[in-house]
């Protein structure tokens, strides 16, 4: 079950401003079930397989029996709130949709290749967008670098591949006004959680049912880059969030949670042995680091 906590302080970050930020999740049960695997279990979740595998006592190399049940921990911090809208934070591979400046549902996803490929840049692009068009077995139309990408690889170069279980983009896509980049559904699922796409966001198929209709045409969005995110609860408790700087923009992570803790106001509250522990190990998952 995910739970929030509304926090009360006015936070603004990146080009996104919202009143309330939020700490999301906790602890919840997850029931294996056929044709699971620990990396397909982690795909769908969001949460890293060697720390399901640690948290449950599983041996990583042994199948996951139909039935069993899973105990997952996973705290996020929300980066931004929207009146109505997408928000997509690269370091943690998480889409937010707020409805009525509420977050009605989240999930993780896929992004661009974090290192070039044959030259290329697939990296995943910042910046606000609307959602232009809702397609439903959507005909993927190669873009001319990936195609070129394809004569370099020695690959059979096509133009264009019809709806199926071959077509890359699933059943159902969202056209974004970022040139180029697609909110689509994946039919490699196991890339969820992952850097591996041409810089379009992959989104599990469990995930894209419920959220297709849930967008319309023009719904607002914004991809952010946020790899370190802080927050306070009205309880004054500090939590901190830690992902890795896959794209690499920025010199020093540490750097970047001492200034968003210097500006939460919480420099004296908060045990700094926790928050070098959690800069080390960069698993995305919030933590109170209160003193």
């Amino acid at each position: 079950m995910w739970f929030v906590v509304v926090l009360s302080a006015l936070f603004i970050f990146g080009t996104c401003s919202f009143v309330h930020a939020s700490v999301i999740g906790g602890e919840s049960v997850y029931t294996v079930v056929k044709g699971d695997t620990l990396d397909r279990v982690a795909a769908k979740l969001g949460v890293p397989a060697k720390r399901i595998a640690e948290i449950n006592g599983l041996d990583p190399k042994k199948r996951l029996s139909p039935g069993l049940q899973l105990k997952i921990l996973d705290r996020k911090i929300i980066p931004a709130t929207l009146d109505e809208g997408i928000v997509i934070n690269i370091p943690e591979r998480r889409l937010y949709l707020f409805k009525d400046r509420r977050l009605v549902d989240t999930f993780p996803v896929a992004l661009g290749l974090s290192h070039k490929s044959n030259g290329f840049d697939w990296r995943t692009p910042t910046g606000k967008f609307v959602i232009l068009a809702k397609q439903k077995d959507p005909t993927w139309f190669v873009p001319p670098s990936i195609q070129e990408e394809m004569e370099k690889e020695g690959k059979e170069v096509v133009t264009s591949v019809p709806p199926g279980p071959a077509n890359p983009l699933g059943k159902y896509a969202l056209k974004t006004s970022i040139p180029g980049i697609l909110i689509h559904e994946t039919n490699k699922p196991a890339s969820i959680s992952r850097f591996a796409s041409h810089g379009c966001i992959r989104v599990h198929p469990a995930h894209m049912e419920k959220f297709f209709p849930e967008v319309t045409r023009n719904t607002p969005g914004e991809i952010l880059y946020m790899p370190v995110k802080v927050a306070v609860t009205d309880g004054n408790r500090v939590f901190l969030e830690v992902n890795g700087d896959a794209y690499g923009k920025f010199k020093n992570l540490r750097s970047e949670a001492e200034l968003k803790i210097q500006e939460a106001g919480a420099a004296q509250r908060v045990d700094w042995t926790k928050v070098e522990r959690m800069l080390t190990e960069r698993n995305g998952i919030a933590e109170d680091v209160s003193l």
